[in-house]
């Protein structure tokens, strides 16, 4: 389980050997170093932007780690010696990181959005298991997600073979299906170095923004190690999926204040520098806010490498707790939608707003090959989880 008063709090492990933040309490602070990826930069087009295309987005530049020493270095390799001179040369308590943020492949429910248009999709669609032809209930991959992933996969082996890319020396994912088989496909099978082998650490918190679609509705601790046994899945995480309700969402607050959390206990937990996170659109905006970034939507399958300066100070704002909000939704397809509305949801045979209820009933609609029966449930509540009462 999960709390607030982790682990900044812990004994933080240095990055690299020449630096390393060493504490029992305090905060940490995260910055962007801007300058050296493409999408660091606001004349960016995020619409059109391949990271295939640009080298993961690295700017060709020259580095002062690496001054007149270019000639025979990739500009990755040449990267590699500038973060390493900022590590070397950084502080007590400050560390420097890069982080690959992976979105997954397309999933059934992003199909399923687009086949129905966002109003209906927001609004009911999302909240039911799926349809006659396709389940989005902790959606896996379409074909088409799975060659997005075979492609990163590729894209990979192509930047470790010509470009001398670090590798990961840390993986974590979301434990939603989409994740964990995108994060698969990606890794396993490139030649990694013993030291480094690709066996990821599963968090809870990498999810999704918690809502009422049920593709973010994970299944059980057994379905996951069953998947992937071989797998590092966290202590913490549960047998069934205790941030779910149904009824509840997170606020935009409530998710970064999820996300500064699993940041707090990656970057105290693992003193590697390189570091991949396989995640959610969602998920990956709120981390990129909590990092300082600028706004980067990143489509199905894309990845964006994020350098960041991490700072242990001795104090920072109090732990915050931001409530969920209980949304609305329609019991039948809307009518339209309207942002002005709450949840947008204009529903038949209402004027405003939508209902409040859940749509399904537990008790007969969850399916038993989920990973659990609908007997684990008990009453639908109608508040949010406490996270900052759950611990390490």
């Amino acid at each position: 389980m999960y709390s607030k008063t982790i682990l900044a709090a812990a004994a933080i492990a240095g990055v690299q050997a020449q630096s390393s933040l060493n504490s029992t309490s305090g905060y940490l602070n995260y910055t962007t170093v801007t300058g050296y990826f493409l999408q660091d930069l606001a004349s960016t087009n995020v619409s059109t932007f391949d990271y295939t295309a640009t080298n993961f987005g690295l700017i060709n530049r020259t580095y002062p780690a690496t001054s007149g020493l270019t000639a025979n270095l990739t500009q990755w390799q040449q990267f590699e010696a500038q973060v390493n001179a900022l590590n070397a040369d950084a502080p007590l308590n400050t560390a420097y990181k890069v982080l690959f943020l992976g979105r997954h492949g397309e999933g059934y429910h992003n199909a399923a959005q687009t086949f129905y248009g966002t109003p209906d999709w927001n609004c009911y669609t999302s909240l039911l298991n799926g349809n006659a032809t396709a389940s989005w209930f902790d959606a896996d991959l379409t074909p088409n997600g799975i060659e997005q992933a075979q492609i990163a996969h590729d894209f990979w082996a192509h930047e470790i073979a010509t470009q001398k890319i670090p590798y990961p020396q840390s993986y974590y994912t979301s434990p939603l299906t989409r994740c964990l088989k995108t994060a698969n496909l990606t890794f396993s099978g490139l030649e990694l170095p013993q030291y480094y082998p690709f066996v990821p650490s599963v968090r809870e918190l990498l999810r999704e923004g918690i809502s009422l679609h049920t593709c973010d509705h994970r299944r059980s601790r057994t379905y996951i190690h069953d998947l992937f046994p071989t797998w590092n899945i966290e202590s913490s995480l549960t047998e069934n999926d205790e941030l779910w309700n149904g009824v509840t969402a997170e606020t935009s607050d409530a998710q970064d204040a999820r996300s500064k959390i699993v940041l707090d206990s990656i970057f105290s937990e693992d003193d590697h520098t390189w570091i991949s996170i396989t995640s959610h659109s969602g998920e990956i905006a709120s981390i990129l806010r909590v990092l300082g970034h600028q706004s980067f939507s990143l489509s199905t399958g894309a990845v964006i490498p994020v350098l960041v300066k991490v700072a242990f100070l001795p104090s920072g704002p109090p732990p915050s707790n931001p409530p969920y909000t209980t949304s609305t939704h329609c019991a039948a397809p809307p009518v339209t939608s309207i942002a002005s509305l709450a949840q947008g949801c204009v529903c038949s045979g209402t004027a405003v707003g939508g209902i409040t209820t859940p749509i399904f009933n537990i008790s007969s609609d969850y399916p038993t090959s989920a990973g659990y029966q609908a007997t684990d449930f008990g009453p639908v509540v109608t508040s949010a989880p406490a996270i900052s009462s759950y611990t390490y």
